[in-house]
């Protein structure tokens, strides 16, 4: 069961350190996909919530504030620490509401998502000049997409939402996130979704916290022959797979003539 409340908050975008977003948006507090390597259960420090991350969702109630004049130099991202199209949006429209309120903002904007449900507002998307969908998906098999992601959309219907964004001009861009070492096949999803994207990005499974024996304990259960390489990153610190990986992601994308950003630590952007 889901505990949902409604929240009262004073303002809707924070600054952020994150590479290519100068502010982020978060319509909600908490996600309801359940994902487990979710790195935003850290904060449950700050909102006093007792309940199980996935298991609380916090509205925010969005018409009584006033949206800042951004400048045309900043971006804003929708969102950092929960899916802006999580299954609640579609009762509530926070995000619908904020993106109204945005309509006509000097601001880049950029969406990124697992759901399916970001369709429904491909009609409010079309009226911002400066604005981009980034669809995150890290596997072709549904199968594991379940194990991994059980309340997210399925990967057929993330397939058709870029399809569907790209044929609406609408521009586009697929982030391959979480990569999973030794199971995530990045150079099939390029295959599948270059001709209808504008740029790809890749970001490593970060393993921090209580999320760290969370997906330890999935590996050993499900992938146990892969121990040995996942105690190698996440327990020795050897990051020399991360430095391969980036050679060879950067050498596959020139390859499908398809540019491409890597996030592997959030270390320095590297373009094609």
């Amino acid at each position: 069961m889901i505990h949902i409340s409604e929240v009262q908050v004073k303002e809707l975008f924070s600054k952020t350190k994150l590479p290519d977003a100068d502010y982020v948006c978060n319509p909600y507090v908490g996600c309801t996909h359940k994902c487990i390597y979710c790195y935003a259960e850290f904060m449950k420090r700050f909102t006093n919530h007792n309940d199980n991350w996935g298991d609380f969702i916090d509205i925010k109630k969005v018409s009584s504030i006033k949206i800042p004049e951004f400048k045309e130099n900043q971006t804003i991202l929708f969102s950092s620490v929960t899916d802006p199209y999580n299954s609640f949006e579609k009762k509530y429209e926070a995000t619908r509401k904020i993106l109204k309120k945005l309509t006509g903002t000097k601001a880049h904007v950029e969406i990124l998502t697992k759901s399916a449900l970001v369709t429904r507002d491909i009609d409010l998307i079309k009226q911002f000049s400066n604005i981009k969908v980034g669809i995150s998906m890290n596997t072709l098999d549904d199968k594991f997409r379940k194990e991994i992601e059980p309340y997210a959309s399925s990967v057929e219907k993330r397939l058709d939402v870029l399809y569907k964004l790209n044929a609406e001009g609408i521009n586009t861009y697929v982030f391959i996130s979480p990569i999973f070492p030794g199971i995530c096949d990045y150079e099939s999803i390029i295959e599948k979704i270059y001709k209808h994207t504008h740029y790809i990005c890749f970001e490593n499974l970060n393993l921090r916290g209580s999320y760290k024996g969370r997906v330890m304990n999935y590996i050993k259960d499900t992938r146990p022959y892969l121990l040995p390489l996942y105690d190698n990153i996440y327990n020795k610190n050897d990051n020399s797979y991360w430095e391969r990986l980036k050679d060879d992601t950067l050498k596959t994308c020139e390859k499908y003539g398809v540019d491409c950003r890597i996030y592997f630590y959030h270390d320095k952007i590297k373009k094609k």
